[in-house]
């Protein structure tokens, strides 16, 4: 009860700080009274940060999900995070936190805790694709160890951004093995879970991965492309490695699918509930699925949360990466037909379903007619492809032909 007592004390201090003195910088550009109360760092930082943030913002800005998606991919960080996993898992799920590593720019890349706390994080967009800068999202704990390079904690209306005063924020960089700072990892909770020796736990991971940069093979090595996996699950399920046939079940098609399509990973009960619905299933049978596909991969999955710890491209990540930067003529080149058009595995469905439709309004805002004509290849009954075909093809054009009886079919039948 003390120290719950002594939490809402300083709470009450800060948000006093904050009400009397936010306005002052905002108006004079500086403090004319109460900056003695607040650390010196943080009242610089509020300074610069008010010249690009609002204070009264509800959210960080996001970052492309594709680009988020490729970053963490590439990232040095990631291997070592990974080995981590669990560790990491363990230690947000017992003690309240949301987890979370970025990249150099403040982008998070990668996060993990539990259910509640997660989709609190999410609210203010402190996920992956959250930018966590100083430019963009002002006072912070990830934002002061980005500048200084030391660990730094902020606690409620430390923060400038007044979304975040529930908030406190414990985090320290990384460095690579030449000094570099690589990234950070953050752990955050609710101001009344205030507790120093978070500080402690995030030191000790940080330390924990920058063995691991250290003693790994250089980073920046190119990938053998005899490692990589590759996915295929447009029109058809098929995993290679290099040119080898993983001779994966359709069910572990179907996993290796949805956490390609998710990378951030999944519950073992949320996995389990995206393959089989409401089936009911043995918890053995769906471990035994799992454990073949880690055999194939080589380990390759995280055991904790599922999550892919291996190379992997897939086709319909990569339909969604161009449209996403709007380039349908990509998407429609690698667009081979729905995801895996016999599951029935609902996460699959929810996919499959996203897919079609993402790609379909991508083809009708199209002014080629070869989208409409590509996609209509896949999509025989669907009239208002069709029809889209023909409005753009001119007349004489060989192709009006085709267009035409795939309408004349549709309509049909």
């Amino acid at each position: 009860m003390s120290q719950r007592s002594d939490l809402q004390r300083r709470r009450a201090a800060v948000e006093s700080v904050w009400s009397r003195l936010v306005p002052q910088l905002k108006t004079t550009g500086a403090a004319t009274r109460g900056a003695g109360a607040l650390r010196h760092e943080l009242a610089e930082s509020w300074v610069r940060s008010l010249h690009s943030v609002d204070p009264g913002r509800d959210s960080a800005p996001v970052t492309d999900g594709g680009a988020v998606h490729h970053r963490w991919t590439d990232s040095p960080l990631r291997r070592p995070v990974d080995d981590l996993a669990d560790q990491l898992h363990s230690i947000a799920d017992d003690a309240g936190f949301v987890t979370a590593v970025t990249d150099e720019s403040g982008t998070i890349l990668w996060t993990c805790g539990g259910r509640t706390m997660r989709r609190r994080a999410e609210q203010v967009n402190f996920a992956p694709g959250g930018r966590w800068d100083e430019q963009a999202m002002g006072t912070n704990a990830l934002s002061l160890a980005l500048r200084t390079g030391h660990p730094a904690s902020v606690f409620s209306a430390e923060h400038l951004v007044a979304a975040l005063h529930g908030w406190v924020c414990y985090c320290a960089p990384v460095h690579g093995p030449d000094g570099s700072v690589l990234g950070v990892l953050d752990m955050s909770t609710t101001w009344d879970r205030s507790n120093p020796l978070a500080m402690s736990t995030v030191r000790s991971l940080v330390s924990a991965i920058e063995v691991r940069l250290r003693t790994e093979q250089p980073p920046h090595r190119a990938r053998d492309a005899a490692d990589e996996v590759r996915l295929s699950c447009l029109g058809a399920g098929r995993a290679v490695r290099g040119d080898r046939p993983l001779g994966l079940r359709p069910r572990q098609v179907e996993i290796l699918t949805l956490l390609a399509l998710e990378p951030d990973g999944f519950s073992p009960g949320r996995l389990r509930e995206a393959l089989y619905g409401g089936r009911p299933v043995s918890a053995s049978t769906f471990k035994a699925e799992i454990s073949h596909l880690r055999r194939a991969l080589g380990g390759g999955i995280a055991t904790r949360r599922y999550a892919l710890t291996v190379a992997l491209s897939c086709d319909a990540v990569e339909v969604l990466r161009a449209l996403r930067h709007g380039d349908a003529e990509t998407a429609l080149r690698l667009y081979r037909g729905p995801l895996l058009p016999h599951s029935v595995a609902p996460g699959i469905e929810e996919w499959r379903t996203q897919l079609e439709v993402a790609v379909r309004e991508a083809v009708l805002a199209s002014s080629h007619p070869e989208h409409a004509l590509r996609y209509g290849e896949h999509a025989p009954y669907d009239t208002e492809v069709h029809e889209h075909a023909l409005r753009l093809l001119v007349r004489g054009d060989a192709r009006r032909g085709i267009a035409a009886g795939r309408l004349s079919r549709a309509l049909r039948d």
